[in-house]
């Protein structure tokens, strides 16, 4: 009786375990340690799963224990159902015409954003700027990029035809990590930075800086270069804060937020407006509506497919998506982030 008690009761906490890292959104554990990062990484868990249901059916021929076995086959096959089921809803390709890598033709009114985390300015401004022009980008978020750099990039889009303002925050010249650039192209009008340098809310993300640039004329985008905090374990309180104050950034009814938000759209779970499709404030996530969600933009050292999607670009209900790609050419340039690139268009 009592071992199969036991075992009922490790059959009952392993099925609430898997439930939890499927959706922990439900229980409200999504931004808590450990969770957040394994949620994170939903491909791997499939093939974890994948793995262990292989290992668990070999072990059935040789062990008195079918039945036990048996049952948690059952639950790792809808634990790997459940996720493959989200990961698909969320989509790995988008059409063919989103998703081939390469220069997008933007049409008139349209604005072009790529968002590349530098790792420290590792690529160079070179391989930066090329890849820029090659998109015909009008806004180019850099995370853990230097105002040094972004002048040069600046310089070199120039030189190729393409001119852009350059803003930077630091939080210090110490840690290149803890500089944020924004480069605007005067196409959209003049730009200022609105938001205070100094860490932490309500002027910016507690441990990276985050860039917010209005129209000089009020006319036009707000636009915002995002880079929270990862959710590491001394990180969690400023992590979550992070997510909270860009929420309030995307409160507006026109509003481009592109970056690294170190966080997956699980993690942004409750923190929508309302508006229909938003994700995070009044914001859609790009990649989302363009069914490419579930594509990895970090680390480069694993396939996109098995990465973890927590670059985005997003925008306000006023913004439609033309097109979106997760660039994966540059995988070998340095950083450890994959650019996104989306292309936005005024909603009709």
């Amino acid at each position: 009786m009592f071992p199969r008690l036991l075992r009922a009761l490790i059959f009952i906490g392993a099925a609430v375990i898997l439930l939890v890292l499927t959706w922990p959104q439900a229980f409200g554990l999504h931004n808590t340690w450990v969770v957040a990062h394994l949620v994170s990484f939903r491909a791997l868990a499939v093939i974890g799963a994948s793995a262990g249901l292989i290992l668990l059916g070999l072990l059935r021929f040789i062990s008195p224990l079918r039945r036990s076995l048996g049952m948690a086959m059952v639950l790792l096959a809808l634990f790997a159902v459940a996720n493959v089921g989200i990961l698909a809803s969320r989509g790995f390709i988008a059409s063919s015409a989103l998703a081939t890598e390469g220069s997008i033709e933007p049409d008139a009114g349209s604005v072009t954003v790529l968002s590349w985390n530098t790792l420290g300015d590792a690529p160079g401004a070179e391989v930066i700027a090329d890849l820029a022009v090659a998109q015909s980008a009008d806004v180019v978020t850099l995370a853990e990029t230097t105002e040094e750099t972004g002048i040069l990039i600046a310089e070199a889009m120039r030189d190729a035809g393409r001119p852009m303002w350059v803003h930077t925050l630091a939080f210090d010249l110490i840690s290149k990590a803890r500089s944020t650039t924004l480069l605007i192209s005067p196409d959209l009008g003049e730009y200022v930075v609105s938001n205070a340098a100094g860490s932490g809310p309500p002027g910016n993300t507690n441990v990276l800086p985050t860039v917010v640039a209005e129209p000089a004329d009020g006319t036009g985008p707000t636009v915002v270069a995002v880079h929270a905090v990862a959710p590491i374990q001394y990180e969690m309180s400023n992590w979550r804060s992070d997510l909270d104050w860009l929420t309030t950034q995307c409160l507006g009814e026109n509003v481009i937020m592109a970056g690294d938000f170190n966080a997956t759209l699980d993690h942004m779970a409750g923190r929508a407006d309302g508006a229909a499709g938003a994700v995070l404030g009044n914001c859609a996530d790009a990649a989302l509506s363009a069914s490419a969600a579930s594509t990895g933009t970090w680390p480069t050292s694993v396939p996109a497919p098995l990465g973890s999607p927590i670059d985005h670009v997003m925008a306000t209900p006023n913004w439609s998506v033309t097109a979106l790609q997760v660039v994966e050419s540059l995988d070998a340039a340095g950083s450890d982030h994959r650019p996104i690139v989306a292309t936005l268009r005024p909603a009709s």
